[in-house]
């Protein structure tokens, strides 16, 4: 069995926003794989699945972010899973919008759902780091995490949600090289082929149009009198 838990804050107030990014990711995987109805349990909301095999447990903590530790031990504690059968699912400064990069245990980087998983659970567990950007300055986090995806950032969310959809079975089946790829088929835009142009080696280049020299009409004479002026 396998825990993954999306982080982010609950209400419509919050549904939208970039540290939401976590919800939205569980959202999608419920929907396009036949999860259960979503319920209330362990302080969130919860559903069951079967990915590649692989009993999996969605959870999005209703704790607000700062206290999502709260709500994945008691998860835990009720399913008797360690560390390392949770994945979370979460919003990344330090990657550039629609990157996604998967590590497992390190330091909770300043973020503060991670911070509160750590009290709780420790580091051992797996992470799935959603790049959203970075607002440019340390002051401006806070309001940026909290603020709505504007209209230009839908089309490439959009992308990398339905690739972790597309590669939730691989992740299931711990193949996170194949998960990766999954995202990357939706978010990478391949390359036009220019085909450069050849002239043909048969195509002959076309004949220089000749030139028609005129007729000297003069006398002999003519020419030796211009001859000496």
């Amino acid at each position: 069995m396998k825990l993954w838990v999306g982080l982010g804050n609950p209400g419509t107030k919050y549904s939208q926003n970039r540290h939401n990014i976590g919800f939205m990711a569980l959202d999608h995987i419920a929907a396009d794989h036949g999860f259960s109805p979503w319920r209330s349990k362990f302080q969130g909301q919860i559903c069951e699945g079967v990915l590649g095999g692989q009993k999996v447990i969605l959870l999005k903590p209703e704790t607000y972010m700062n206290r999502s530790g709260q709500s994945v031990g008691e998860a835990m504690r009720f399913f008797k899973l360690t560390a390392q059968d949770v994945t979370v699912f979460h919003d990344e400064l330090d990657l550039a919008p629609s990157k996604l990069r998967l590590k497992s245990s390190g330091r909770h980087a300043g973020h503060n759902g991670l911070r509160s998983l750590h009290e709780h659970i420790g580091e051992a567990y797996h992470r799935v780091r959603l790049g959203i950007g970075h607002p440019g300055h340390k002051d401006r986090v806070a309001a940026y995490v909290l603020s709505d995806f504007s209209k230009a950032d839908q089309s490439w969310l959009e992308l990398v949600l339905r690739g972790i959809s597309n590669g939730a079975k691989a992740l299931a089946e711990d193949n996170g090289a194949q998960f990766q790829n999954a995202v990357a088929l939706q978010t990478t835009t391949p390359a036009r082929e220019t085909a450069p142009r050849h002239k043909s080696r048969d195509t002959a280049p076309p004949p220089a149009e000749a030139v028609e020299t005129p007729q000297d009409s003069r006398s002999p004479l003519q020419k030796l009198v211009d001859r000496f002026r």
